[in-house]
């Protein structure tokens, strides 16, 4: 390498996301978390529809059937591996795991930015104007805080929820959309807005002290002194300015939802049969631990490891982003 070829290599810059991805490279732990993220969400949102069975499907002549067992059919129709085994009600487990993963992540990751929009937008104002604004604006944060989840959860239901044969019914006749479609997402949207409701108010706090701190350093003070808009200070030069705490939180906020959604569904208070989740399966499973656990382990085993993949690939970003990191 002559002189000028490593001159032009040691004046080229990087930066701050090149380097965290550097880091978060060296992190084995994040990367198979990483990894195993996006194959779970693959295989719910991509292989799913391409399993042979459907999930509701009822056969009590499969029930209780081994893994790799053969489906029982009638002559002249087609048998069916099932990888995981059956349930009680002879339905294929493993594509009511994954069917079952496509609601839990979706309420996780929708709820995550439901919550990050209204919690970046409210703690950036607050943070931002100070004073008796912000005093009032987090006192608000301090009182939906102490109000118990459960209950808010069940008012939602009963305040949104609509009753299943006149939703799937006029949405069928009014816009032509396919009633089982309809029956299995409606369950979703109190849920949803329940978990919503509640989760934005963490993330206000944290964009508030970063926006309170930032509001008087000298890139503020010279868009300030330009004339620019607050709206624009706030959007287009403090926010970019703390992407990286937010991301971090988001990350570690998923899992936090998807365990909501699973505690919320185990007790009942969560999707209604017979469409599933990961909460559901693990009820279900519950029940006939003693004589078929295999209906519990599968489905817990998912779950766990999605937890664990996404909280490992939030520690990692967290330390991939961390401006005080020393540059390897």
């Amino acid at each position: 390498m002559s002189k000028a070829e490593a001159r032009l290599t040691l004046e080229k810059g990087t930066s701050l996301w090149k380097d965290a991805w550097l880091r978060l490279r060296k992190n084995k732990l994040a990367m198979a978390g990483l990894f195993i993220v996006l194959l779970i969400c693959f295989s719910c949102f991509v292989l799913r529809w391409f399993m042979p069975h459907n999930p509701n499907d009822v056969a009590l002549q499969n029930k209780f059937a081994a893994p790799g067992a053969l489906s029982i059919v009638e002559e002249g129709e087609t048998a069916h591996i099932h990888l995981l085994g059956t349930d009680q009600l002879g339905r294929d487990l493993f594509t009511r795991i994954l069917d079952g993963g496509q609601i839990s992540l979706f309420i996780a990751i929708a709820a995550t930015l439901l919550t990050a929009t209204i919690g970046i937008i409210y703690g950036a104002v607050s943070g931002y104007a100070g004073g008796r604004i912000d005093n009032g604006m987090m006192r608000v944060v301090d009182g939906l805080l102490a109000m118990p989840f459960l209950i808010v959860v069940i008012l939602f239901r009963e305040l949104i929820s609509v009753p299943v044969d006149e939703a799937g019914q006029f949405l069928k006749e009014q816009w032509n959309w396919d009633r089982d479609l309809v029956i299995r997402f409606q369950n979703l949207i109190p849920l949803l807005l329940a978990i919503a409701a509640f989760g934005w108010l963490t993330m206000a706090r944290i964009v508030r002290t970063q926006t309170a701190a930032l509001r008087s350093s000298e890139f503020v003070e010279a868009a300030r002194s330009l004339g620019l808009s607050h709206a624009r200070i706030i959007f287009r030069h403090i926010l970019p300015n703390m992407l990286g705490p937010v991301i971090i939180y988001a990350t570690l906020t998923i899992p936090s939802f998807i365990l909501y959604e699973a505690t919320l569904s185990f007790i009942g208070l969560g999707l209604e049969p017979p469409n599933s989740s990961w909460g559901i399966l693990i009820k279900e499973g519950a029940n006939y631990l003693e004589t078929k656990s295999s209906m519990l382990i599968f489905p817990a085993i998912i779950f766990s490891a999605t937890l664990f993949a996404f909280n490992f690939l939030g520690d990692g970003l967290r330390d991939a982003l961390d401006p005080k990191a020393a540059k390897d």
